[in-house]
């Protein structure tokens, strides 16, 4: 904050806390500065400056995007978060869910954290340009689109997941594919993009691709449903989220469209709506345990100021039901 400002540490000390004898346009000056920071005084953190809290928070990005922190249905957060905090204690930490530390306010101690993981980092997060603002550690679990320069992340392997899944429509006589992504801008999304372009372009097939934000829903899904009859029936549909592909299935399934006779659907995550459709959905079920395990090992390492192995790959586990259960043709 000095360096932004011109000025020298003490004054900004004593500028922020009413102190000294700066004039009126210097103290305004700095407290401008420190605005323009998302500065906000905390008076643990005075007191821990070469000391650790013993604590980590972890931002949920996805959810931040959504606006609902606890969405119906969507049990994948809820398993990593879990997992994470148990791991967390089993290494003598404490995990903190934090809200998008750009709004305010933000929760007290949120600055105070010795690190964080964020998951699902968006393109230019500002999320993540706030704790690099702040000189704080963190880790990722995906891949920072546009950041071929950071390292410290964990993700399954997206794009063997998604190979694995295409493969696997493909053996049940997929010829043409319909990708349905989400709209947040995250490596997830984009990963399984560019797989699937380059599936169709391999196999000559002209790519039928829809985006649905994520807070869509199932509604969402079912409405889409409608345009992808219109555009006509392809031999299989691939939603990313769970959501979305119990809702597609719900849609066509209304439109008379047979699954999966007609056309077979599958999702990228796993959900309780994929699970508890009918026909139930095939999905990828994610990794938390070696996935949160890994981010905990970066993150101790890069709070220690030791040297850490990043970026690490997880493997997600497909689990094939009853949406894409059929006999390829002879």
């Amino acid at each position: 904050m000095a360096r932004r400002a011109g000025v020298s540490i003490t004054a900004v000390s004593h500028a922020l806390n009413d102190k000294g004898t700066l004039s009126a346009a210097t103290r305004a000056h700095i407290r401008a500065v420190a605005d323009g920071m998302g500065y906000e005084a905390d008076a643990l953190a005075r007191g821990l400056r070469r000391s650790t809290m013993g604590a980590v928070g972890l931002v949920l990005r996805s959810l931040d995007a959504l606006g609902d922190y606890a969405p119906a249905g969507v049990d994948v957060f809820e398993r990593f978060v879990g997992t994470a905090a148990s791991q967390a204690l089993a290494r003598g930490l404490s995990l903190m869910l934090v809200p998008d530390l750009t709004r305010t306010p933000v929760p007290p101690l949120a600055f105070s954290l010795d690190g964080y993981i964020v998951t699902n980092p968006h393109v230019d997060d500002p999320v993540v340009a706030r704790l690099e603002e702040r000189g704080i550690p963190y880790v990722t679990y995906g891949r920072p689109p546009g950041r071929p320069d950071f390292v410290h992340w964990v993700s399954e392997d997206d794009a063997a997941s998604a190979r694995r899944v295409l493969a696997h429509l493909e053996a049940g006589g997929a010829r043409t594919v319909a990708l349905v992504r989400g709209t947040d801008p995250n490596a997830w999304n984009l990963d399984h993009q560019d797989v699937y372009l380059d599936w169709c372009a391999g196999r000559g097939s002209t790519p039928r691709l829809y985006e649905l934000p994520e807070r869509a829903g199932v509604e969402g899904g079912a409405e889409l449903a409608g345009r992808i009859v219109e555009d006509g029936v392809p031999d299989a549909v691939f939603c990313l989220t769970g959501r979305h592909a119990a809702g597609v299935q719900r849609g066509l399934l209304a439109r008379g469209v047979r699954v999966p006779g007609d056309t077979m659907v599958a999702a990228g995550s796993d959900s309780e709506h994929a699970r508890a459709a009918r026909p139930a959905v095939s999905a990828l079920a994610l990794n938390p345990v070696e996935s949160s395990a890994a981010l905990l090992d970066v993150l101790q390492a890069l709070i220690a100021g030791r040297e850490t192995v990043a970026p690490r790959l997880t493997r997600a586990r497909f689990r094939p039901r009853a949406s894409t259960r059929r006999r390829p043709p002879a």
